[in-house]
């Protein structure tokens, strides 16, 4: 009788634990930092192949350039200009090396000047290049995805939270003035504490939206808050904070969903 109480104790904290454990996945797993590139390519490119965007490229007319790739290098941002440095660093000699002193021309403009007619031509042939891609995904991680976690986790969110900060980080920028990335943060923490700071975690994250919304429509490009409204704030009403799928959202009115 002992022995049959003890392995059902044994299995209620087994089972326990792999609960807790699947709860606490954050979006370094493999599978959930695929959702987040997913839910981002639906925002940034209407599509959720994300793997297909090496070779995006264009002007969105948002004073930052040339927009490309995977998570939106920017030509006028200085965060293109660091991705070609690192594949000529990689791959000496490669179809964009020659735009190196063009980009540093253009850092912190709108301008082409130096990247026309043939940049976005040759974007896309680079693209087809497996270093090019690898140091896309690299300087994805380096720049937006491993700081907007790391800062996610220090304020105790969970993996919707963390996501919620890594598209703000991807669309923004890491800054620290009010329309960047830090800005906001700055802003939601005036409304409301983190889960780290004893705060509630749902009530701190409806206040980083509001925030993040009053950033993006204060850019006419980006005025369009679908991608919190109806994607990132369904998710937070339907109170999945481990962002678990099956996912249905909407972002500019289109549908999607990730099943599993």
């Amino acid at each position: 009788m002992l022995t049959a109480t003890l392995l059902t104790l044994s299995l209620t904290v087994t089972g326990a634990a792999t609960a807790s454990t699947s709860a606490s996945v954050d979006l370094t797993d493999p599978h959930k930092k695929d959702i987040a590139m997913q839910l981002v390519s639906s925002a940034e490119n209407s599509s959720l192949d994300w793997k297909a965007q090496y070779g995006y490229i264009e002007d969105i007319k948002d004073d930052r350039g040339y927009t490309a790739g995977i998570i939106g290098f920017c030509s006028g941002t200085g965060d293109m200009l660091e991705l070609v440095e690192l594949y000529a660093e990689r791959k000496p000699g490669n179809v964009l090396a020659k735009y190196l002193p063009a980009l540093r021309k253009v850092n912190g403009t709108a301008s082409h000047m130096g990247l026309d007619p043939n940049f976005t031509k040759d974007w896309k042939t680079a693209a087809k290049d497996s270093v090019f891609q690898q140091a896309q995904n690299d300087e994805r991680d380096r720049v937006y995805f491993n700081p907007a976690v790391n800062q996610a986790k220090q304020d105790g969110l969970r993996a919707l939270g963390q996501f919620v900060y890594y598209d703000a980080m991807v669309m923004h920028g890491p800054g620290s003035d009010k329309l960047s990335f830090g800005g906001i943060r700055k802003s939601a923490l005036a409304k409301a504490k983190p889960p780290a700071q004893g705060g509630n975690e749902v009530t701190y994250l409806n206040a980083f939206l509001d925030a993040r919304k009053a950033a993006m429509k204060a850019e006419e490009a980006h005025e369009d808050t679908t991608r919190v409204d109806t994607m990132q704030r369904v998710f937070l009403k339907n109170g999945n904070l481990d962002l678990d799928p099956p996912l249905t959202w909407k972002v500019y009115g289109d549908s999607y969903t990730i099943k599993k």
